[in-house]
């Protein structure tokens, strides 16, 4: 006979599947209730820590738009009333129904808004950047127009224009802003993998599908941008749209500097103000694949491909540096030009964006983009592998020696010292700069010395040329007057 007493004293047996699910579920909550809660109050205290810290250290303060919880931006951008407009026109014209089209909406609002971490940015971004930039490169700023940066007002959105040499201008240019501002960037696709997406949207930048035609997705980038910009966050863009595959500046596209000014208000409380910014490298780490890219007849490499070749490439410096044989690519260098306001080119050139149909809006946003690209163009530095090569080139197939060398590079340095072209001297030595320089060239096998004479090698003519030509407009006369470097010869060669 089985009694009471039996029965409560028994085992109970448990199934194991039964008892992970309940240990999964106490971890859960342990997790979510108590864990997370901690880790989050912990970063949050120290990112308020930060940006107090940098609120009085930043020359740009960091607006509220920028700290502004995520979700709160992404239904901000995708119940705006020019999107939800947008969403209707579109509806009216497809058919599609209106929910479908809420949804793809909120998705595009979520691809795009950033989730800016200032403590990300100015502790652990800034720390790669640093690191990054000086193990690969001699940094330095060249110059900046300080006058009249201070004389920015405190309330100006500010956009950093710069001309795209290398994917290494986003680090350089964050590292030499580093007590300015915090930056946002528009980033291509490409940058859309893990862990690289969740670092670069901490760091405040936003992704864009470069050459979308949706006009739907178009418009809620645009939103955004005009949200952005009214709310004060800094920009930086590069009005190329692409790097220069021939070392020259290209000429500039008008999508995101449309955007910003087509709703620009000239008597609103912010001003919009644009900072020329010109870029130089002694060496582009991508310069022959943006060169082979220009080649007809070259071999196409595939993805995989060229993720082979970057891992060769990085393996190759690797072991360079372990056996005490590596150089760094010579200087990499930035000049800040003078500031150029919104408000103050509208009234000179008496127009309102706000007011013109687009035709007539982009006749005057070419204007603006074409004196933004020349404002950019008259600081790109003059570096000595740039001189170097534009006094070999001109030359054409003789083969100078170091003291004929020298003496043509002082014929273009007082050519370009006379125009007032921003000429970066390494050490305050020409001497010194020129061995710099060389010695960039001669690593990469691109000149050799022979019998005392500097000869071009084989097949390096175009990466001669690439180089010559991120300076070639320094050369260039003012309309009316004869170019002084029409062929990059030098006065006296």
């Amino acid at each position: 006979m089985v009694t009471l007493a039996d029965v409560m004293n028994a085992p109970v047996e448990i199934p194991l599947w039964l008892v992970v699910i309940l240990v999964g579920v106490l971890l859960w909550f342990v997790l979510m209730r108590l864990l997370v809660p901690s880790v989050r109050w912990f970063f949050q205290s120290r990112a308020n820590r930060v940006i107090d810290e940098l609120n009085r250290r930043l020359k740009l303060e960091l607006p509220q738009f920028a700290l502004t919880k995520r979700r709160v931006l992404v239904d901000r951008l995708a119940y705006d009333p020019a999107v939800i407009a947008a969403v209707q026109a579109h509806c009216r014209e497809t058919g599609e129904p209106r929910g479908v089209a809420m949804a793809r909406v909120e998705r595009y609002a979520r691809e795009i808004v950033p989730s800016f971490n200032a403590y990300v940015y100015f502790r652990l971004g800034t720390w790669i950047c640093k690191r990054i930039a000086r193990a690969l490169y001699r940094m330095r700023l060249g110059y900046a127009d300080e006058d009249g940066l201070a004389h920015i007002g405190t309330h100006a959105s500010v956009v950093f224009v710069m001309n795209h040499r290398s994917n290494m201008d986003y680090v350089l240019v964050a590292y030499l802003a580093l007590y300015r501002a915090a930056l946002s960037y528009a980033v291509g696709e490409w940058a859309r993998i893990w862990p690289l997406q969740q670092l670069i949207s901490a760091m405040g930048a936003y992704f864009v599908r470069r050459g979308s035609g949706n006009p739907l997705y178009r418009r809620v980038l645009e939103r955004y941008v005009q949200m952005s910009v009214e709310g004060g966050v800094t920009q930086a863009i590069y009005p190329e749209g692409g790097l220069s595959r021939d070392g020259r500046l290209q000429p500039p596209k008008l999508g995101l500097l449309d955007y910003m000014v087509k709703a620009f208000d000239p008597h609103g409380e912010r001003d919009l103000v644009f900072i020329p910014v010109g870029i130089n490298y002694d060496r582009t780490l991508e310069d022959r694949s943006l060169l082979l890219s220009l080649d007809p007849g070259a071999v196409r490499r595939g993805p995989v491909r060229g993720l082979g070749t970057a891992l060769a490439f990085t393996t190759r410096n690797a072991w360079q540096m372990l056996r005490g044989r590596w150089h760094r690519f010579g200087h990499a260098c930035a000049n800040f030009g003078s500031p150029i306001s919104m408000r103050a080119w509208l009234a000179e050139n008496d127009v309102d964006l706000r007011a013109m149909e687009r035709d007539a809006r982009f006749v005057e946003t070419r204007k603006l983009a074409d004196h933004l690209m020349q404002s950019v163009a008259k600081v790109i530095p003059v570096l000595p592998v740039s001189l170097i090569s534009t006094a070999l080139l001109a030359r054409g197939d003789a083969a100078p020696t170091r003291a004929e060398l020298r003496a043509d590079i002082d014929a273009l340095i007082t050519q370009l010292a006379a125009k007032g072209a921003p000429l970066y001297v390494p050490g305050r030595n020409w001497d010194y700069a020129v061995e710099l320089g060389l010695g960039t060239l001669t690593l990469r096998r691109v000149v050799e010395l022979h019998d005392g004479r500097l000869h071009i090698s084989a097949g390096q003519q175009p990466l001669l040329a690439y180089y010559a030509n991120s300076i070639a407009h320094h050369f260039a006369a003012p309309q009316g007057q004869a170019a002084l470097a029409p062929e990059l010869r030098p006065a006296g060669a």
